[in-house]
């Protein structure tokens, strides 16, 4: 086999020649992204994780919306263990501390990640691997990794499994990532024109869906794992889900499962209801059994398979608490999709 080795913009291409041609080229620097917003109390987590790398970021570009907190002073502890570039940029939502990150990142593959996760070792490798490993006419555009819960309370046990899908769940092919876990090229970033920056929630669903009309299926590399702490309490939950359907009716996203969900709480349980009491007590027994299957199946799936270190009053616990957080996410989701549709409705809004 021969090597040879050319200077180019971004670095050494080391191109190894065999029998079959080209087979392998190196040519990745990579810059991973970050934005924040008073997250003091979470970003170390993040942070100790990208130094633990078993391969090291070329650069770190955070950007900090407007901290009010000490997460600028965590950030800079750090300036000694990773090549840090910080910017700051008061009253940015997340999408323009994406945009401006990736503007001033200098190297053609970005990662991109958020405060408060935890990363696997090999991560960041991980990402970056079909980047490296592919010929010039087979170069990828995206890498999809995947993310996981981190659970350290019975609560928090039992609202992954209610609303995660676990990697049996993915279909590869149709997977949209989390920007908590991604990597893309720069270029690609800049033929979609970039995270949609008048939406404030949901914006890497938009992002995904113009990568994937542009470029196709992404590589899914499913060991490219963040952790993340699901939200802790039912009031930090409902208003992140109602965050969430905010941004599907502002980007006018999953039409028809909020018409499900509609359907299934104004129309379909009251007149369960009826038809139990007017016409025979069955249908509340079918309904109820119907329902169940259909909400909480899947989420005591979930928690079935994750758990093991639970004690048995713990598990009681969680079995409490799945349907409670099911039903508290429809009614949140239920309310915050109108609020966001009537925004679209009086805003212009890109693409």
């Amino acid at each position: 086999m021969k090597c040879g080795v050319r200077l180019v913009r971004s670095g050494y291409e080391i191109l190894l020649w065999g029998k079959q041609g080209l087979i392998l080229k190196i040519n990745t620097t990579v810059s991973v992204i970050v934005t924040v917003l008073n997250e003091g109390q979470t970003l170390c987590r993040l942070l100790d994780s990208l130094v633990a790398q078993s391969r090291s970021p070329d650069e770190v570009v955070i950007v900090d919306g407007g901290s009010s907190d000490d997460t600028i002073q965590y950030i800079r502890q750090y300036q000694d263990k990773l090549p840090l570039k910080l910017i700051v940029e008061k009253g940015a939502n997340i999408s323009r501390g994406r945009n401006i990150a990736i503007e001033h990142a200098s190297h053609p593959i970005i990662a991109s990640t958020d405060a408060g996760v935890k990363l696997s070792e090999n991560w960041l490798a991980d990402l970056v691997a079909p980047f490296e490993d592919s010929a010039d006419e087979t170069n990828p555009h995206v890498v999809a990794g995947f993310f996981l819960p981190d659970s350290q309370t019975t609560f928090e046990v039992a609202m992954g499994a209610t609303v995660l899908p676990r990697l049996a769940d993915i279909n590869p092919i149709t997977f949209l990532p989390s920007s908590r876990s991604i990597a893309f090229s720069k270029t690609a970033w800049q033929a979609v024109g970039g995270y949609p920056e008048w939406l404030d929630y949901c914006e890497d669903l938009i992002f995904d869906f113009k990568l994937r009309d542009k470029f196709g299926i992404f590589i899914f590399v499913p060991q490219a794992i963040a952790y993340f702490q699901p939200r802790g309490n039912l009031k930090s939950f409902f208003k992140q889900y109602y965050r969430y359907a905010r941004g599907d009716g502002k980007a006018d996203l999953w039409r028809l499962r909020h018409a499900v969900r509609y359907s299934t709480y104004l129309f379909g349980i009251p007149m369960l209801f009826a038809l139990g009491k007017y016409v025979s007590k069955w249908w509340w027994f079918i309904g109820a059994l119907i329902g169940s299957y259909g909400l909480f199946f899947t989420p005591y799936r979930r928690l079935m398979g994750s758990w093991h270190d639970l004690h048995p009053i713990q598990k009681l616990k969680a079995i409490y608490w799945v349907p409670i957080i099911r039903v508290t996410g429809d009614i949140a989701k239920m309310i915050g999709f109108p609020v966001g549709w009537w925004w679209r409705s009086k805003h212009r809004v890109g693409g």
